[in-house]
């Protein structure tokens, strides 16, 4: 695992734009307001690119790769098309499967059960899909929490609506694997759930 996942605070940027099909974030250190990663859909489909603007958008496979600046690969999460239910599979640094996670049936407001690569649950994501407040839960200890809103660096920083912060808790260890598949499903909040 790559030491940059070891931060516990995380300050995600979407790029917007008017004509924009592919998903490309940038995360930032708040503390420095340093680019740390680039996530970015390289290779974004002709006929995925045309559905990205219909009402299936939210159906359409994607491929996301998470590079540090340098252009060192640090994660890739990846989703087939769905009809239903989304399963969302996260690959590491040397592309090595970490886990997967996948929307629960008929939950109101979004919750995801993430798996290690044995398919045994590690955590939950629970929130609302009408605000921007999610929570990582591994059984009832709340490990981290996905905001618009975070009160540190001496002043409460409201974000715009294509922006959000990740806070993991540090009772989550440096080396926890549990990070990578939190980062990831933190983008997929974006695109399985906000995109609707």
């Amino acid at each position: 695992m790559n030491s940059i996942l070891e931060k516990n605070l995380f300050f995600v940027k979407e790029h917007v734009g008017m004509f924009k099909a592919a998903n490309n974030y940038d995360i930032y250190d708040p503390e420095t307001q340093n680019v740390i990663m680039n996530c970015r859909e390289e290779n974004l489909g002709f006929f995925t690119k045309i559905l990205r603007f219909t009402s299936y958008k939210v159906m359409t496979p994607f491929n996301i790769v998470v590079k540090i600046p340098n252009g060192k690969n640090i994660l890739r999460v990846e989703r087939g098309t769905t009809f239903w239910r989304s399963k969302v599979k996260v690959y590491d640094e040397h592309n090595q499967y970490v886990g997967f996670f996948k929307q629960q049936l008929f939950s109101f407001g979004g919750k995801f059960t993430i798996y290690d690569p044995t398919e045994k649950p590690v955590c939950t994501l629970k929130g609302k899909w009408t605000s921007w407040e999610f929570s990582f839960l591994r059984g009832e200890e709340k490990i981290a929490n996905v905001s618009k809103k975070w009160a540190g660096l001496g002043k409460e920083l409201f974000t715009t609506a294509d922006n959000y912060m990740l806070e993991i808790f540090p009772t989550v260890k440096p080396e926890d694997r549990v990070r990578e598949l939190i980062l990831a499903a933190v983008l997929c909040i974006d695109m399985v759930l906000k995109e609707r």
